[in-house]
């Protein structure tokens, strides 16, 4: 560390203790740390690490969720891809690992209780580029993927706990340019605690039945069924019979 000044070096150590990985290059940590209102010039800031950090995080998610959750389309996909990669999360990481204390900013940004999030999480996607940098690939993978995966469970089970109606129009359209249909095949009940009997068509082939309280969840439950038939789960029919 002989090119960093005696603060710097102590800034640097400090975030290595708390990230847990030990940089071959420390100026390019140093710079992670270091706020465009910290820097001599913008330059010298983190403004272009977090940059990469930002394009290396996102590819990384992406490539988790292509290979450890084949059951998810596309769009579900995007959806958990834009949470986990948003400023909330690399904040919330940030926080989480403890960078506020070691993060270099101007004297008009206090580091106690004054430090907004969005610096917060540019410091985090600093760190990501600077890893890369550093590292290579599988370095940033290694240590990155650990803090995420988490986060990935998270969003799967509580955003898409799910809306099967939206994918599966999502996937109809894709395939042949027109949303899916959904056919009453029943009602039970009287009016004030009806219940539906609902399949989801697309052109001439149906899908397995589902029951609800309201026609929504009935559809939803249809859906869900005609995704799981188009994923392997059952057998598709074709004409007006239901399950």
């Amino acid at each position: 560390m002989s090119d960093l000044s005696d603060q710097d070096g102590d800034d640097v150590a400090r975030c290595e203790a708390l990230i847990g990985y030990a940089f071959r290059n420390k100026q390019l940590l140093a710079e992670a740390l270091t706020h465009a209102s910290g820097a001599n010039t913008r330059l010298c800031s983190n403004e272009r690490l977090e940059f990469l950090g930002d394009s290396v995080l996102g590819f990384l998610v992406c490539h988790f969720l292509y290979e450890q959750c084949p059951d998810l389309l596309e769009g579900d996909m995007t959806k958990i891809k834009s949470i986990v990669v948003s400023g909330q999360t690399c904040a919330q990481l940030a926080e989480k690992l403890g960078l506020r204390s070691v993060l270099r900013v101007g004297k008009g940004i206090g580091r106690r209780g004054g430090v907004p999030a969005s610096l917060m999480s540019d410091v985090f996607e600093s760190i990501v580029g600077a890893i890369y940098l550093d590292g290579g690939l599988s370095a940033i993978e290694g240590w990155l993927m650990p803090l995420v995966r988490e986060r990935v469970e998270e969003v799967r089970a509580s955003e898409l706990k799910q809306d099967y109606k939206s994918a599966l129009q999502q996937w109809s359209q894709k395939q042949f340019g027109f949303p899916p249909a959904y056919v009453v095949l029943e009602e039970r009940g009287p009016d004030h605690a009806k219940s539906f009997h609902v399949a989801a068509q697309l052109g001439n082939r149906q899908f397995g039945s589902a029951w609800g309280r309201t026609k929504k969840e009935a559809e939803q439950a249809a859906a869900q069924a005609a995704l799981e038939e188009l994923s392997g789960g059952a057998p598709a029919h074709d004409g007006g019979t239901s399950c």
